[in-house]
């Protein structure tokens, strides 16, 4: 049991693992409560800490929903919409298969974007068919995988053709036929899905017939410039970010106060002290000015 224990917890020996889960500055609980963008980064090679991340869409799934039935009637006032990419790279979240059937009533969505749906039914196994019998809207931009593919062709049902067949028989009497008749063959077989050109999609909505549309021209929006595939100087440093994050930021016109402490031991003798530092440094400040002059 101490092996099985040391090995789950393994990861904590990782000082940096440590120093996130030591103290909460994400306030999850402001999400729902105003406008927030939140954007979690992990590894795409490497999972071994992707557990913290299923820990934290665990809690705020939990915490959203609690938050708009005790204080806001069962619907958040602002609706919470996350885009799981790459789904599976993020590991099983617990319960997700419930979850996803129940934040809808709370104003929480949830966008699922997978390769292919082998992919969900390698994590979720039984439950892969609940999490996608939820999802209202189903967008196919294209893909190989065989069982993605005869699922959808099943999906978006067949169409009536109408068909004609002649025949002509030629010796010494000829006879000359004609037949007319409808069948039903696939919308889209797999093949055709397998083939689909690059610039297409499909896109199904509970309770409207599928749609085969053009994908959206991202480079034809007004906002592409602000993009680092227009300009890399619009890429976001994260390195950076995180480097200078907390760091208090000074410009060259902010002043400083050295002050010795000896002999302060309460806050109110800490605050009276700074201020008569500083209304001695303004005075000789203005003593120099006056002599400048």
């Amino acid at each position: 049991m101490l092996v099985s224990c040391g090995a789950r917890l393994a990861p904590f020996d990782i000082k940096e693992v440590r120093e996130i889960t030591a103290y909460d500055e994400l306030d999850l609980g402001d999400i729902g409560r105003r406008k927030i963008a939140l954007f979690v980064i992990i590894s795409d090679t490497d999972d071994s800490l992707n557990f913290l991340v299923s820990i934290m869409y665990t809690q705020l799934f939990n915490l959203l929903c609690t938050i708009a039935d005790d204080e806001y009637h069962g619907k958040l006032p602002v609706h919470v919409r996350c885009i799981l990419d790459e789904f599976t790279n993020i590991g099983q979240i617990p319960k997700f298969d419930k979850l996803i059937a129940t934040i809808r009533s709370r104003e929480i969505s949830a966008s699922i974007i997978l390769q292919s749906k082998a992919q969900l039914k390698s994590i979720y196994k039984d439950n892969a068919e609940t999490i996608e019998g939820n999802c209202d809207t189903f967008l196919f931009l294209g893909g190989k995988e065989k069982s993605t593919l005869k699922d959808l062709s099943e999906v978006l049902g067949k169409e009536t053709i109408d068909t004609y067949n002649t025949s002509d028989t030629r010796g010494t009497s000829q006879s000359y036929g004609l037949n007319y008749q409808k069948l039903g063959r696939e919308l889209m077989s797999q093949d055709r899905l397998a083939l689909m050109d690059g610039g297409k999609c499909i896109l199904q909505v509970r309770g409207v017939r599928p749609f085969f549309s053009d994908k959206v021209d991202i480079t034809a929006h007004e906002m592409y410039k602000e993009l680092s595939d227009f300009d890399k100087k619009n890429q976001f440093d994260i390195e950076k970010y995180v480097s200078e994050y907390g760091r208090p930021k000074f410009s060259k016109k902010d002043k400083f106060i050295e002050l010795d402490l000896t002999g302060v031991k309460y806050p109110d003798d800490l605050v009276n002290f700074a201020i008569e530092e500083a209304g001695m440094m303004k005075k000789a400040e203005q003593n120099e000015a006056a002599a400048l002059q």
